[in-house]
C-alpha cells in the first residue's frame, strides 16, 4: 500500500508540473525569441524565489510568535519554568548522582583518615623594627656595619 501511495504521489506531482509548466517546444526559434524566452523564465523565477522568501518569513515569524504564546500559556498557569545555569561538575559529583554508594565511600575514607597534630616551630622572637632603625641611623650604624663586615 505503501509502496502504491508513493508513486500516485509522484504521479500527481509530474501532472502539477506539466500542468503548471508545460514543455518548452525550442526548434525552430530565431535568436531573439531564445532570448525573449530566457528573460521570461528569469522573471518568472524571480517572482517564485521572492514568493519563497515570503513563505520562509512568514513561518519564522509564525514560529517565534507560538514559542512566545507557549511561553505565556506557561506563565499564566503558574508553573513558571526556572532559567537554568550551566554548572561545573567533577567526576565524583557525576559519579554521586548515578550511584550514592560512592558518596558513603568517601565519608569513610575521610572518617578513617587519622588526625595529626603539628608541633608547632619555635619562631624567633620579632624585635621591634623601630629600634633597629634608629640603631642603625647615622655614621654609628654604617660603622658598626662596616666593623661587621671585616
Amino acid at each position: 500500500m505503501l509502496v502504491v501511495e508513493i508513486e500516485e504521489r509522484k504521479r500527481e506531482k509530474d501532472r502539477v508540473v506539466n500542468e503548471s509548466f508545460p514543455a518548452l517546444k525550442l526548434s525552430g526559434l530565431s535568436v531573439q525569441e531564445l532570448q525573449d524566452l530566457c528573460k521570461q523564465l528569469h522573471n518568472k523565477l524571480d517572482v517564485v524565489d521572492e514568493a519563497r522568501y515570503d513563505m520562509d518569513a512568514k513561518v519564522t515569524k509564525n514560529d517565534t510568535e507560538i514559542t512566545t504564546l507557549r511561553q505565556k500559556i506557561t506563565e499564566l498557569k503558574g508553573a513558571k519554568r526556572p532559567s537554568l545555569k550551566r554548572v561545573k561538575k567533577t567526576t565524583d559529583d557525576m559519579l554521586g548522582a548515578c550511584t550514592d554508594s560512592s558518596k558513603l565511600m568517601k565519608a569513610d575514607f575521610k572518617a578513617k583518615l587519622k588526625t595529626v597534630k603539628k608541633d608547632e616551630e619555635k619562631r624567633e622572637e620579632v624585635t621591634d623594627w623601630r629600634k633597629n632603625v634608629e640603631a642603625m641611623s647615622g655614621m654609628e650604624g654604617r660603622k658598626k656595619l662596616f666593623d661587621a663586615g671585616q
